[in-house]
């Protein structure tokens, strides 16, 4: 009898090992998850946050993109204005050239008019007289109209080279524009 209650002692205390053992490791195991189960909150919180910097630096670059949007579309639009400026400026400047030598013709014209009427000048010296001062006139208008022309070839000149300043610009900054975009 006492060497059966002595086998069971030895079971009961071997019993009691193992579950002390397994409980052990039961609450090892136990620690272990809720170490991992904080790592894993931890990481999901990290995880939010940096969710929610991502939604905000896109929300920023969203407008951004916006706004550069609108910056583009209104260099473009001045652009345009810019280049029908200066096509009006040539075509200005062409006509102004056609009138210069439609009045170099004209004075052209009028020189051998008079070179004409000096042949006759004994007989015509009153009508002579008339076409010097016509001439004259001519002249003066001839002076008075290639200074006008050459003030507005300047001016052309000088508002070319405005636009083309202005179009280089808007062209470098559509560019930089563009470059930042992307």
């Amino acid at each position: 009898m006492k060497k059966v209650l002595l086998e069971m002692e030895d079971q009961k205390n071997s019993y009691e090992q193992k579950a002390k053992e397994s409980l052990q490791k039961v609450l090892e195991e136990k620690m272990s998850a809720e170490q991992q189960l904080q790592s894993t909150q931890r990481s999901l919180a990290l995880a939010e946050q940096k969710c929610e910097e991502w939604r905000t630096q896109y929300e920023t670059l969203k407008e951004d993109w916006r706004t550069l949007g609108t910056q583009h579309r209104e260099l473009e639009s001045q652009l345009h204005v810019l280049q029908s400026k200066l096509q009006g400026a040539d075509s200005r400047d062409v006509q102004m050239n056609q009138a210069l030598r439609l009045l170099e013709n004209e004075h052209q014209e009028l020189q051998a008019k008079i070179e004409c009427l000096q042949g006759d000048r004994d007989l015509c010296s009153s009508n002579t007289q008339d076409l010097q001062d016509q001439l004259k006139r001519s002249e003066e208008e001839k002076l008075t109209l290639v200074a006008k022309v050459q003030e507005m070839q300047s001016l052309l000149q000088h508002q070319s080279l405005q636009l083309q300043e202005q179009e280089k610009f808007l062209t470098k900054k559509g560019q930089q524009i563009y470059d930042h975009t992307f």
